[in-house]
């Protein structure tokens, strides 16, 4: 029997792909968000390169992203590509780190305030980093609500190494988040020896029993006509509030209204900035962000990682 195989050659060759960067884009800037040092379970920063386990067809395909000049170097460390998941992985890899993006008219609105104006230099290329995972997004905002980062992670990490597929590599484990099956057939009490609350619980075996009957779904939602019908459908189930609604619409479908107020380092920013003097300030926090429209969400992205530059520059 030949065992010759076209598809096999063809993953050889392609063990290896080249990504053009685009202009303001800094490889460097996002890693470093995606490396603030918190425990993520789901990809692994070492020596300037990122590597992370994603699901493509029916096989998990483990990756590693470098910087080789004026293009990212992809290669697979493990998991076969069809020819027709080349450019899926590609395309995985430019929207997880919004490469498509013209950042140009963005850094012009930042270069007219004064409060701002530093930003376009200290925190040049970086980009607004998704999660592509609908399904990811919302578990992650509602695990974070009511709770510090750190504990956050590490709720993540355990839900993830007890329900999550993972696979090993040049020793060490790399991780998928669960399958809404996988979650929606839990009970509260698989749960709650993780630390996760009563209702954190449920809220979470809710969503994933949505996403596991197609209740919800990402193309569900691209499907609705404007931002408000989005967030509505979020909003309709238990778990999801405006802060989760429109933190997942900001991660996943990358919607520029989807301002998560109320986010505890966003009002930190904001007063950081002599935006605002008092949190309980709405109507300044709306009429700010209105100069910066189309842009809301990039804005919220750097007021955050405006909380760990090195200094603050005062004009």
């Amino acid at each position: 029997m030949n065992n010759y195989s076209p598809l096999r050659t063809f993953v050889f060759m392609c063990a290896m792909i080249q990504i053009v960067k685009p202009a303001i884009f800094s490889f460097r800037e996002c890693l470093w968000f995606l490396d603030r040092g918190y425990d993520d379970c789901l990809f692994r920063i070492s020596d300037g390169t990122v590597t992370k386990l994603i699901q493509l067809g029916t096989e998990p395909v483990l990756f590693r992203i470098r910087e080789a000049g004026d293009h990212l170097q992809v290669e697979i460390l493990k998991g076969k590509l069809s020819e027709e998941q080349v450019p899926q992985l590609r395309d995985y890899i430019i929207e997880w780190f919004d490469m498509h993006q013209d950042l140009g008219p963005f850094y012009t609105l930042l270069q007219k305030d004064k409060m701002l104006q530093y930003m376009p230099k200290d925190f040049e290329g970086l980009r607004l980093i998704s999660i592509a995972d609908l399904f990811e997004a919302l578990c992650w905002s509602i695990i974070g609500q009511q709770i510090n980062l750190t504990f956050a992670y590490k709720l993540k990490r355990r839900l993830v190494e007890a329900y999550g597929t993972a696979i090993e590599h040049d020793g060490h484990v790399y991780h998928l988040f669960p399958s809404p099956h996988i979650l929606a057939s839990l009970s509260v009490e698989d749960l709650r020896p993780m630390q996760y609350s009563q209702s954190k619980a449920k809220y979470l075996i809710g969503i994933a029993q949505a996403f596991a009957s197609n209740q919800l779904n990402k193309e569900m939602l691209l499907a609705l006509p404007d931002f408000h019908s989005k967030q509505q459908a979020l909003t309709a189930h238990k778990g999801i509030g405006i802060w989760t609604a429109n933190y997942a619409l900001m991660k996943t479908l990358r919607l520029a209204e989807a301002i998560p107020y109320g986010d505890v380092g966003l009002l930190k920013a904001l007063e950081t900035h002599n935006i605002i003097k008092e949190r309980t300030e709405s109507e300044k926090i709306n009429r700010f962000f209105k100069k910066y429209k189309g842009w809301e969400t990039y804005l919220v992205f750097y007021l955050w990682r405006s909380l760990a530059a090195p200094a603050f520059h005062k004009k």
